[in-house]
């Protein structure tokens, strides 16, 4: 009798077929699919100048989507890293308009606004009160701090010094000292959010909270600890933003948190918790940068670039229901 086995499934195939349904791969291929679109839509989207504003502005707004991206994985969320961001470049702005070195008044901003993510921390895991409603109370009192601080008015910080303003607008090589640092907080954080036991907690925590209580996770550390990263990555955010443009802006990040949450549930993070990725989020940082650039060149009304910004955060909300209701 002649016997026959079925040969094994080929490992290339398996690993192309994983490599198609990850939602990075989407990404990437509308992200090509638009720069080819706009490559001959616009003659001025692939020059050097335009490349590099595009990448300059994504790679400090991604510092913020980072912490935010780790948040919702917990299964929080924070609207307040606008507000945030912007109460750190005054707090600093501030202190050395006094006569404060500018770097030990960023350490006291920066500590500040991890004092604001503890603060949030706590109302979330001792009080009770959800993420939504304390970082909405957050956004508003950091925005009216700023104002308050500043008459309203931007602080000049014409006489900051050089080694400063290095970290904003400073370049090794060809390369903006923005970009390395911001290249360096993404890689330092998605291995750590990959690879280590502290940070799979996280995971843990967002998929279901009691069932990792019960396994003997500590899930209100983990929620404090992520929720005081989030507004402290978004305050070292506000120190670049002030050394890149050498003035701090009492409205600047109106609408930030929008933008960094698009981005976060774009790449996969999942508003419900448990799910997502930094390279996924970046991912979404870079098409959020793609889309803006390209209406800005094709003349697009700021009116209606707000509109299509809005649109794209409620498709990718609207595509997380539905991945996480098929996957219930």
């Amino acid at each position: 009798m002649e016997i026959t086995a079925s040969a094994p499934a080929e490992p290339t195939t398996s690993t192309l077929h994983k490599l198609l349904r990850m939602r990075e791969t989407g990404l990437i291929a509308i992200i090509l699919v638009m720069f080819v679109i706009m490559s001959f839509a616009s003659p001025y989207f692939l020059t050097w100048v335009n490349m590099r504003a595009m990448v300059m502005a994504f790679a400090v707004e991604g510092i913020v989507v980072v912490g935010m991206t780790i948040l919702l994985i917990s299964g929080g969320i924070d609207l307040s890293v606008g507000s945030v961001t912007a109460l750190s470049m005054v707090i600093a702005g501030w202190l050395f308009l006094q006569g404060i070195d500018p770097w030990v008044a960023s350490a006291i901003a920066i500590a500040a606004c991890t004092a604001i993510g503890a603060f949030m921390g706590f109302f979330v895991t001792r009080v009770g009160l959800h993420h939504f409603i304390v970082s909405l109370a957050v956004m508003v009192i950091a925005r009216g701090a700023c104002l308050l601080g500043t008459g309203g008015r931007p602080l000049g910080l014409y006489t900051l010094p050089p080694e400063f303003k290095f970290i904003g607008q400073g370049t090794i090589g060809p390369i903006p000292l923005v970009i390395i640092i911001f290249l360096v907080v993404v890689l330092v954080f998605d291995f750590m959010l990959r690879r280590t036991t502290v940070f799979r907690k996280v995971f843990y925590t967002g998929s279901n909270e009691k069932a990792a209580a019960y396994s003997g996770i500590r899930t209100k550390k983990v929620i404090f600890l992520t929720t005081t990263l989030c507004s402290a990555l978004a305050g070292f955010a506000g120190i670049i933003y002030m050394a890149r443009f050498g003035s701090a802006q009492p409205t600047f990040g109106l609408g930030m948190e929008l933008n960094v949450i698009a981005a976060a549930v774009i790449g996969g993070a999942s508003l419900t918790g448990g799910a997502g990725t930094i390279f996924g989020a970046i991912l979404g940082v870079v098409l959020l940068s793609v889309v803006s650039s390209s209406l800005a060149l094709l003349d697009v009304s700021v009116y209606w670039q707000d509109i299509i910004r809005g649109s794209i955060l409620l498709a990718a909300v609207s595509i997380d229901h539905y991945l996480n209701k098929k996957r219930s």
